[in-house]
């Protein structure tokens, strides 16, 4: 069980010490397997685009790719910066994507689950683009996760001073320590941007009510993955895909 005071870090809109970050996110041990059902037929996209294209912000604070109608719905909640995250996304996003969104059989849904101080900010970052760039920006952090928390530890005690500032003023100087406007402006958005979004304190508040919303509700471990509602023995894309292909994405 994830310890209670990693969610309320994010709550208090704190930084934790980046040393910490990396033990939170574990493997759950439990978990429940798909149904086994046939197969679905595929369900072409609108006409001149992707289903991995059709992106929106889901009404319970995540952000879904494809088809809206999809009769396989697979959720991740998913931190920035656990590595278990950035390996399943590593291994399996392009072939999910590829396979099982673009055919129209699956929405995928991410909530970015804010267990660490850091994954406050990156949250804010990953949507502070137009949703289309979402998924984009969320490949690139886990694509090269080791070096931004790298980068992130540098600066970890500037961040965590930060905590005392003005909420407009907080996650800006949080976001500067750690050094994530640099890496987003190199990503298409533009540090003026970033540090407008970052300094919106609702949107902040939005990503820790989310995390102590969904903890509260049981979610104790990331990634944690369901499909169609029913919580999966899944961590990593091995292990996914066939519960992908038992709900019928074959």
């Amino acid at each position: 069980m994830m310890p209670l005071a990693f969610r309320r870090v994010a709550l208090a809109l704190c930084a934790a010490p980046l040393a910490l970050g990396l033990v939170a996110c574990k493997k759950s041990e439990n978990g429940s397997a798909s149904v086994a059902t046939g197969p679905i037929a595929a369900t072409p996209p609108p006409a001149g685009k992707q289903w991995s294209e059709v992106v929106r912000e889901t009404p319970e604070g995540g952000m879904a790719m494809g088809n809206p109608n999809a009769p396989i719905k697979l959720l991740e909640y998913g931190s920035l910066s656990c590595p278990h995250c950035a390996k399943l996304a590593n291994e399996g996003m392009q072939q999910l994507i590829d396979k099982y969104v673009n055919s129209g059989r699956v929405q995928y849904e991410f909530r970015s689950f804010a267990i660490h101080g850091i994954d406050v900010p990156l949250t804010v970052l990953a949507r502070c683009g137009s949703p289309e760039a979402f998924f984009g920006l969320v490949e690139q952090l886990y694509s090269n996760q080791d070096a931004v928390i790298t980068r992130a530890q540098q600066g970890d005690a500037k961040a965590q001073a930060a905590a005392t500032l003005p909420p407009n003023q907080r996650m800006v100087a949080m976001a500067d320590a750690y050094g994530l406007p640099d890496f987003f402006a190199q990503r298409g958005v533009s540090v003026d941007q970033a540090h407008a979004c970052l300094a919106n304190p609702a949107a902040a508040e939005s990503v820790a009510k989310n995390a102590q919303t969904w903890g509260d509700a049981g979610i104790d471990s990331t990634p944690t993955l369901l499909i169609n509602g029913r919580k999966v023995d899944a961590h990593t894309w091995a292990e996914l895909e066939p519960a992908l292909q038992s709900a019928g994405a074959r």
